[in-house]
């Protein structure tokens, strides 16, 4: 179904946004803090829930869009492409902040994982996110579309838990550089907009 290739640039690429500390990570380092390891975990795991879910509305909408017609997914396609474009370039653009873990009341470890499902699900930019980025690797003269963009999805859930994971079990370490990331904070925009420009031009130059 997938050239060995589609998926490893589709991890390479996944991989490579983990990196960059986002709210994400941010968020998690901050429950792990407040409510030890445990709670870190939680948060982990309902940000990878609320992955998921976004994962299920996207592969279920687009296969529709897909089993309408063809064209209506390349245009889908395309509006992905100049969305990422759109966010590389101004993430290199933007001017660049310190990281500073949010400012949220602790919680249990099962509240902790409940409102980390409800931020991530409620939050507009991932739903966009998904939609744009799932596409660029789905092929659908290779097999079912709604598989493809279901294991895609999967994937990128679970490299997103074991990420959090990692972060929740060495925070401690995570901490001290966490304090002297400025330098991560002034080029965390231009790694990360190049990824979205990367993957957005070779989306449109391997449709050629």
């Amino acid at each position: 179904m997938f050239a060995f290739s589609a998926l490893a640039a589709f991890v390479v690429v996944v991989l490579g946004l983990f990196l960059i500390p986002g709210p994400a990570v941010l968020l998690t380092i901050t429950r792990t803090v407040q409510g030890g390891r445990k709670g870190g975990i939680m948060t982990g795991l309902g940000i990878a829930t609320g992955d998921l879910i976004h994962t299920l509305f996207a592969a279920v909408g687009l296969s529709a869009i897909l089993m309408t017609s063809s064209l209506a997914f390349n245009f889908v396609k395309y509006a992905g492409v100049a969305y990422l474009l759109y966010l590389g370039i101004k993430a290199i653009l933007e001017k660049p902040a310190d990281p500073e873990l949010p400012k949220i009341p602790p919680v249990s470890p099962r509240k902790a994982y409940g409102q980390a499902i409800m931020i991530e699900v409620l939050n507009p930019k991932t739903s966009l996110f998904f939609l744009a980025f799932l596409p660029q690797f789905v092929h659908p003269d290779r097999g079912s579309s709604i598989v493809q963009f279901l294991v895609l999805g999967l994937i990128f859930v679970l490299l997103s838990a074991i990420y959090t994971t990692v972060i929740a079990v060495s925070v401690r370490a995570l901490g001290r550089v966490v304090k002297r990331v400025s330098w991560i904070g002034r080029l965390s925009g231009k790694i990360v907009g190049t990824i979205y420009i990367g993957l957005g031009v070779r989306v449109a130059l391997q449709q050629r």
